[in-house]
């Protein structure tokens, strides 16, 4: 057999068919693989959430896709350029005819390459502005409610709660959340966003100091502290912060975003409060030295009152010189006395010389004058003033007239709008009075047709007759008539009176028969229906 006859006899495959056997072949004899590579041509997440790139290494290249559900559990998120270790499982699309890995779980390839995603994360936030110091906040001196965002089965938050007893005990809120794993990050950065939400003077305290703290581990574990929503959400807090994250060693970037970085949660709350003995003593010595500022103060005053006292002359010394005035004053006076009165003795005579008879009488002319021509002038004024009055009144009056006119026309106009509206009205009660009527007529109609389809006379009338007993209660079964018994019978064109007999047979119980089964009818083939056309 030749070539050409045995590629002739060879099997003959679709290219959906090659394309499904090739993909059978590729699942089977791998399945799920880890493989270590370079991220390339990630440009983020499609409009429908799911990610494509590829994985390369010095000398090959293997397209990659995360579905949009595995790209939302993963801890850590691809970037450009980061190496890491993929586990997923191996298939090929049809579509373009490559092969490609599903990937279901993503981490760094070792601890380099967390370093260096971590410098770059770094430098992106520290462009944004989120570690500048003038950002960061002065913390409480004395704070009142501290809020902790640790985990709550740690020796962390016990620590905190027993160095914070032994220096100054405040009142703690702790807010329980993961601090390693997958939702560790939005499980802290929703704590500090919670924190700071809540309302001031509600029933829950909004803490005037909060303290990120967990426990040493090495970077992997202390990863969620370097995510963007949790340095972003630290340094969003209106409330002072204290990162308190592993030991002194350990550095994450919510230090950098804090307002203050503590080495141990330990010394975290050492931070947060002072000692409270320490702030006794202080007040102590405070108060003793104010007591001794105050006496020195006092001694002080003392001494310069006596000095004082001292340089003061006598109450005579003082005296003495207003005394002396007192009598130059007092001798001096009936002289002064006697040249005032000389004075306006003076005064009064040149004054009462100038009052002659002819000046009084020019005076009085002079006044008389201006009487008369302030008598003319308010005559003239007042003639004028009632003229103008007058005047005025006519014009008023005219505009009364007018207005008493055009405000009569009005009222007839809107007494004869009023009258067509009631018209309208009453015409539309008639017809609205006569529809109800002949809609309760129709109603009555109907309830008597069927009052009379439902009572018991229509029955009477296809021959049936109902049964009373002397009561004139109706009588349901023969079991309650006894012998004798009067009865009623209405038929339809009267009534009847019976009397039941006395020799009628009990009645029976009525035995069940056996119901035969009933013999399977067989079924006829349908016949077709010729539905016919629609159009």
């Amino acid at each position: 057999m030749t070539l050409a006859e045995a590629l002739i006899n060879a099997p003959e495959f679709t290219v959906s068919e090659l394309s499904s056997a090739l993909r059978r072949t590729v699942e089977d004899a791998y399945g799920h693989v880890r493989v270590r590579g370079e991220i390339s041509g990630f440009r983020g997440p499609h409009s429908s959430g799911h990610c494509y790139f590829a994985l390369k290494d010095d000398s090959a290249k293997i397209e990659a896709v995360i579905w949009k559900t595995a790209h939302a559990r993963m801890r850590f998120k691809p970037q450009e350029g980061l190496e890491v270790i993929a586990t997923g499982r191996l298939t090929t699309y049809p579509g373009s005819s490559k092969y490609q890995i599903v990937i279901e779980a993503l981490e760094p390839a070792g601890v380099g390459a967390l370093m260096a995603l971590m410098e770059e994360r770094k430098r992106k936030l520290a462009a944004e502005g989120l570690f500048d110091e003038a950002r960061k906040q002065l913390l409480p001196w004395l704070p009142a409610v501290i809020g902790v965002v640790t985990s709550p089965t740690g020796a962390v938050i016990r620590d905190i709660l027993h160095r914070l007893q032994d220096r100054f005990p405040r009142r703690v809120l702790v807010w329980p959340v993961r601090v390693q794993g997958e939702g560790s990050a939005e499980q802290i950065a929703a704590a500090i966003r919670g924190f700071n939400a809540l309302p001031e003077g509600g029933r829950i305290p909004r803490p005037d100091l909060l303290i990120v703290a967990r426990g040493g581990g090495s970077l992997e574990d202390l990863w969620s502290f370097n995510e963007e929503i949790v340095v972003r959400a630290a340094a969003d807090s209106m409330i002072p912060l204290i990162s308190a994250v592993g030991h002194e060693t350990d550095i994450t970037l919510i230090d950098f975003a804090a307002d203050k970085r503590a080495p141990t949660p330990t010394a975290a709350a050492e931070m947060a409060v002072p000692v409270r003995s320490e702030l006794f003593v202080e007040v102590a010595a405070l108060a003793r030295r104010t007591m001794l500022c105050w006496q020195r103060g006092q001694e002080g005053r003392r001494n310069e009152f006596r000095a004082a006292v001292r340089a003061l002359p006598a109450a005579g010394e003082l005296l003495a010189i207003p005394r002396q005035r007192l009598d130059s004053a007092s001798a001096c006076l009936p002289r002064g006395l006697r040249a005032n009165t000389h004075a306006h003795f003076r005064r009064f005579a040149q004054t009462g010389a100038r009052l002659t008879l002819r000046v009084l009488r020019g005076q009085v002319a002079q006044a008389d004058h201006r009487l008369t021509v302030c008598g003319e002038r308010m005559t003239h004024s007042a003639r004028s003033l009632l003229r103008n009055r007058r005047d005025g009144y006519a014009s008023l009056e005219i505009r009364l007239k007018v207005s008493k006119l055009s405000n009569a026309q009005a009222q007839r106009n809107a007494i004869v709008r009023d009258c067509e509206r009631t018209q309208r009205l009453a015409e539309r009660a008639r017809r609205a009075l006569a529809m109800a009527m002949q809609r309760l007529e129709a109603r009555v109609a109907h309830s008597g047709q069927l009052l009379g389809a439902l009572s018991y006379r229509s029955v009477l009338t296809r021959g049936f007759a109902l049964v009373r007993d002397q009561q004139g209660h109706a009588v349901h079964a023969a079991g309650g008539i006894g012998p004798g018994a009067r009865l009623d019978l209405e038929f339809a064109d009267g009534h009847v009176a019976a009397t039941a007999d006395a020799s009628r047979p009990a009645a029976r119980p009525a035995k069940p028969v056996a119901s035969e089964p009933k013999p399977a009818t067989p079924k006829r083939a349908a016949k077709p229906v010729d539905q016919g056309s629609l159009f």
